[in-house]
């Protein structure tokens, strides 16, 4: 190599690595001193900017130096991040972010502010015509914001628009984002972005960024595809390993609130009930419920439908009981409570609802996530308290017509028949006179009248009997979290067994392979189960969220396991802690059931997409991590392991690509939802700076040919194991120490 391309990649590899170290600084500047300190004074700074610029060029010439352009993939995907670099810089430079004040029938306003304090003006006039809320059903809580402002760009005419907290409205390139709203909603500040060059750039670069990687695995003349062909593998098999973290709150048994006894309890659940779009058992509602308040299905003794009737009936008595789990600090403080569990009657002082000013945006505080959750759950008790969640009342004006669902709370139609109109209004009230009285075989008659009128009135409408049992049982049935545990468990033991069997080279245990596979079939079995279950509930093939993908991506691992075994006895350790952890992503998606219509800015499928990408990719990157343990291991403890510490080497190298592609395009993912949803694809956020550390420390191993080191397996697996503690600060040194607005797991 000539002393020139030796510059180049000095200064290309040398200043990323200043680079990482700047950010690392900075958020734990940010910490000790303020957000606004570490943008000035890192972020902003035109050495940070210049160091960048350095980067990417140095870079390009190093590539054409190198002669990329000969792998034509190669090259785009590395000219996609200097597009990405050079939009980021176009926003820095031309962009404008600022915000204005409307009010209800007040003049136009031509000029709006930025954060230096000057003043730009639009080149037409805006107005605000008209701010509703939109509230949760049966409640005061807003749950949207939704303002009409009104263009009027002279010659050009008037135009109308609408923004909202998860639709922005633009016009002329000027972006209008739903900020807060004033107290006496005649008045809002919508955010304001003008950035045409630097987004068109910037996602130009998005776009190319994901074809190449889309396109990189199937390039026959590059690295990966010789890793792939590598001689040591022709015996191995690449597994991937998903990757979660997961805490376990225990409480121990005490003394319950009031509720209902067992067995009249589970007859409310028998009920009909009209519930996200579709017919289902009541029973399904308090699942969800008791999920969403306290994090499990059931609390302390007492079953979904005890907790969900126990509110309903005895509101009183629980309003005092510490069942709403609280993650965040920041909640915690604002509510006044010192644990991770707060009453109902923790959310209200003299002075009002406590996170009203919080809400409204009046508060400076960064985990917005976690009050919109803790509000949510508030809400949801309130819902629930005034049966306006509880739709167990069709109505069907005339035969053919379409049925409505109505609930205790909603307005019933002036034409509805007296009687009809009476037993709606009624019947619930007796059945709480017969409960009060401890009736219950009358509250067990007056339930069966209830359902004999769903059935009367719903007929045509109802699910089948055996749909209807179908999705109890599931609701019965549905042990992820044990089996999570379960499944990690084995694995860890058996991955233990399976090294050990490596350092004394000898070949797996026959009685002890044949235990794990009738697990295994256990296992399968039991998958296989749920998954069809949940098909047939639903309609349509359980693959449409996180959670069904999850249960899936672990029914997939146990079958490859059955499949690889042969060629690849670390298959089997492997397919239990891939299960087990796949498991263990989909309860991300399970414990926090979609019960009331949430924050639309919460409801995008981009973030979704985003954390279901990144939790992927870093459950591959813990599996390098656990092969270069293996490695490590086998070095200090068998003499003879180079070939087993290499092919685990070519096992990582291979698994490397796709976890850096996908943590790459889970971090652009998150930025294109933050630029819809707010007007900004890139904050500093402390998580949304670790997680682009992460990535860059693994950039550097996917680039051996630059830096010979990492072809030598010892080195390689040590750095993997070393480079792992950026997922783990990146997942809860953040959380739990740094702070930010993806600070979601407090507590």
């Amino acid at each position: 190599m000539t002393t020139s391309n030796q510059l180049l990649k000095y200064s290309s590899f040398g200043l990323t690595g200043v680079l990482i170290l700047a950010l690392i600084t900075a958020t734990i500047l940010e910490k000790t001193q303020d957000t606004t300190f570490v943008i000035r004074y890192i972020y902003g700074s035109p050495l940070f900017i210049l160091s960048w610029g350095v980067v990417a060029v140095t870079s390009f010439i190093y590539l054409l130096k190198r002669k990329a352009t000969k792998q034509a993939i190669t090259f785009c995907l590395h000219l996609s991040f200097i597009l990405i670099l050079a939009g980021a810089l176009t926003t820095h430079l031309s962009g404008i972010q600022g915000a204005v004040h409307l009010r209800q029938d007040a003049s136009p306003v031509t000029t709006f502010i930025v954060p230096d304090g000057d003043i730009p003006s639009f080149p037409f006039q805006v107005s605000l015509k008209e701010f509703c809320l939109e509230y949760y059903p049966g409640t005061s809580a807003p749950m949207d914001f939704i303002s009409t402002i009104i263009i009027n760009d002279g010659a050009k005419g008037n135009h109308e628009g609408k923004v909202s907290m998860n639709h922005i409205y633009s016009y002329r390139n000027y972006r209008f984002y739903q900020s807060k709203y004033d107290e006496d909603c005649k008045g809002v500040t919508l955010a304001i972005s003008h950035d045409p060059y630097g987004i068109t750039i910037t996602y130009i670069g998005y776009i190319l960024l994901l074809c190449c990687i889309l396109s990189f695995f199937f390039q026959k003349r590059s690295y990966f595809y010789s890793l792939l062909h590598h001689p040591l593998l022709h015996k191995a098999a690449v597994v991937y390993l998903l990757f979660s973290c997961y805490s376990v709150h225990s409480m121990k048994a005490a003394e319950h609130p009031e509720t209902l006894p067992k067995q009249i309890a589970e007859q409310f659940g028998n009920l009909y009930l009209y519930y996200n779009d579709r017919i289902c058992p009541l029973q399904t509602l308090a699942k969800d419920f008791t999920i969403k308040l306290y994090g499990k299905s059931s609390y302390k003794t007492l079953t979904a439908e005890q907790v969900l009737t126990g509110w309903f009936f005895y509101y009183d008595d629980w309003k005092k009981e510490p069942i709403i789990h609280i993650k965040s600090k920041d909640v915690q403080k604002l509510l006044g409570i010192e644990q991770g569990y707060a009453c109902l009657s923790d959310f209200v002082d003299v002075n009002g609802y406590k996170l009203e000013s919080a809400i409204q945006g009046n508060t400076e505080i960064k985990d917005r996530a976690s009050i919109e959750s803790a509000n949510e759950k508030f809400n949801l008790i309130s819902m629930i308290s005034t049966g306006s969640l509880l739709t167990i009342y069709p109505y069907c004006k005339e035969e053919g017509q379409q049925v409505i669902w109505y609930s205790l709370a909603d307005k019933l139609p002036q034409d509805m028949p007296e009687g009809q109109w009476i037993f709606i209004r009624k019947s619930m009230n007796y059945i709480a006179e017969m409960i009060a009285k401890k009736k219950y075989e009358e509250v067990n008659k007056l339930l069966e009248k209830i359902k004999m009128y769903q059935r009367k009135e719903a007929k045509a409408i109802l699910p089948t009997d055996t749909r209807f049992n179908v999705e109890k049982i599931y609701n019965n049935i549905n042990y992820n979290r044990p089996l999570a545990m379960f499944c990690i468990t084995i694995g860890l033991l058996a991955f233990i067994f399976y090294c050990q069997r490596m350092i004394v080279q000898k070949s797996g245990n026959t009685r002890t392979n044949l235990l794990l596979n009738i697990v295994l079939a256990v296992i399968f079995i039991y998958l296989s189960t749920i998954i069809a279950f949940r098909g047939y509930i639903s309609g349509h093939l359980p693959l449409s969220n996180g959670f069904e993908t999850m249960q899936c991506m672990a029914w997939c691992s146990i079958l490859l396991t059955f499949i690889l075994q042969r060629r690849f006895s670390m298959a089997i350790p492997f397919g239990f802690l891939i299960c087990g952890l796949t498991l263990l992503v989909s309860m991300l998606g399970e414990a926090n059931p979609r019960i009331t219509q949430l924050m639309p800015v919460l409801s995008s499928p981009l973030l979704s997409i985003h954390v279901m990408v990144i939790m992927v990719a870093y459950s591959l990157l813990a599996f390098i991590m656990l092969n270069g343990v293996t490695a490590i291991i086998l070095r200090y403890f068998s003499k003879d392991s180079k070939i087993q510490i290499k092919r685990l080497q070519i096992i990582s190298e291979i698994i490397l690509y796709p976890a850096v592609f996908l943590l790459t395009v889970g971090i652009f993912v998150g930025a294109i939802w933050a630029n819809v949803s707010w007007g900004r694809y890139w904050g500093w956020d402390p998580k949304e700076v670790w997680a682009l550390i992460t990535m860059l420390v693994y950039a550097f191993a996917l680039h051996p040919s630059s830096l010979p080191l990492f072809r030598k397996p010892m080195f390689f697996h040590i750095f993997s194991v070393i480079a792992f503690l950026t997922v783990l600060i990146t997942y809860f040194g953040v959380n739990f120490l740094l702070g930010g607005m993806h600070s979601y797991a407090n507590g």
